[in-house]
């Protein structure tokens, strides 16, 4: 099994996943390159030097640019970015219900036309998998859709059928592509998403219909999109207990610090979100006091770390007095150094709940910083 769960407090996990392409300790914050790369300048290598696990890129986007037999003439997304790490890559559903223009769903998938020049695109589970094969990564992400909230209670439901008739499909297929050697990576492994928007019936049955495809690890999807904080956590509290205990849980689209440790406390294993990336380009610094905006005329002539307690590359060589500059002057350097800095933050998170968790003080952990950390300062 790729998932080995080490250790449990309470619900909150602690755990290891082992891939083809190396183990990832969780829980993990997975950092969103969504066109194979982070924005704000950052490298593969810049992702290894902040304690990144998994790289995560997007099948949308990518299957538009740079194309995805491209990718696989190259030899992958690996050796395309030079990520030596695992890969995780979302299906492009997000994507297409998010940013198409003119879709059309059916039974057989999604017509769109593409957001770049207008051009008119089919995706479906099946295309979805090959393009998902050609781009190499670790872990394929099924194709789903992705619905609205607030949506009436039966398009919902009937979504949800259709999105476990495409994760059949997109098993079926994945598994063809590796039997024929077409797939770059060929120990792909896929995970299903779970749907319903914030119908507790609709989310548990989902649930409970996808865990018996007997997948290598499975997502809640659709959530983090609006709806009140307490409801995106009553629907983790409500799958949680479908969920197979010997595979590993993924959150999708989540969030902040304190977002995080609400979830790890529900049981959740994985996370990716844009927003420590986001903010930071805007200057909204994560620290261990809270969240600042280094643009502020108060920072102007302080000499200090971006945050005294943090040991990243940016905090160890540079005040807060420069990165305000930089910012002021429209440098790219401080976006680049501000993206650095806020997901080194997440993955020393990531890094001191995994230490709770194997002390037996996770408790105590997420009593002190969950509040915290998204207080702004």
């Amino acid at each position: 099994m790729p998932f080995q769960l080490l250790k449990q407090e309470h619900s909150a996990r602690r755990g290891e996943f082992c891939t083809v392409h190396g183990r990832v300790q969780t829980p993990a914050f997975m950092n969103v390159a969504t066109a194979a790369a982070i924005k704000g300048g950052l490298s593969a290598f810049d992702l290894k030097e902040i304690g990144c696990q998994v790289m995560l890129c997007n099948t949308y986007h990518l299957h538009l640019r740079p194309g995805d037999a491209l990718v696989a003439q190259l030899g992958g997304l690996r050796r395309f970015t030079r990520w030596d790490g695992p890969v995780l890559t979302d299906s492009g559903g997000f994507q297409v219900f998010s940013l198409a223009k003119l879709r059309q769903i059916t039974e057989e998938g999604v017509t769109f036309r593409s957001h770049l020049d207008g051009r008119r695109i089919f995706m479906g589970p099946e295309q979805s998998m090959q393009i998902q094969a050609n781009l190499g990564s670790t872990i394929a992400m099924a194709f789903d859709e992705c619905v609205e909230n607030p949506a009436p209670r039966d398009y919902a439901a009937a979504s949800c059928a259709r999105t476990t008739r495409w994760l059949a499909r997109c098993k079926a297929e994945l598994d063809r592509l590796k039997a024929e050697g077409k797939a770059v990576n060929p120990q792909q492994l896929l995970f299903g998403i779970n749907q319903g928007c914030t119908f507790r019936e609709l989310r548990i049955e989902h649930m409970k219909q996808i865990a018996e495809l007997g997948l290598d690890g499975y997502a809640i999807g659709g959530l983090a999109v609006g709806e009140p904080a307490e409801v995106m956590y009553g629907m983790i509290e409500c799958v949680e207990p479908q969920m197979p205990r010997d595979k590993i849980r993924y959150l999708m689209g989540v969030g902040t610090p304190g977002n995080i440790l609400e979830a790890v406390r529900r049981g959740v294993d994985l996370f990716d979100c844009v927003m420590p990336s986001r903010n930071a380009r805007h200057g909204h610094l994560n620290t261990w006091a809270g969240i600042i905006n280094i643009k502020n005329l108060k920072y102007e002539r302080d000499e200090q770390p971006i945050d005294p307690a943090c040991g990243c590359p940016v905090c160890r060589h540079f005040s807060r007095a420069y990165l305000r500059h930089l910012f002021k002057a429209d440098e790219m350097l401080g976006m680049r150094l501000a993206v650095m800095h806020n997901l080194y933050f997440y993955n020393h998170l990531m890094e001191c709940i995994r230490q709770a968790l194997d002390n037996g003080q996770y408790d105590a952990f997420y009593a002190r910083y969950a509040a915290l950390l998204d207080t702004r300062i």
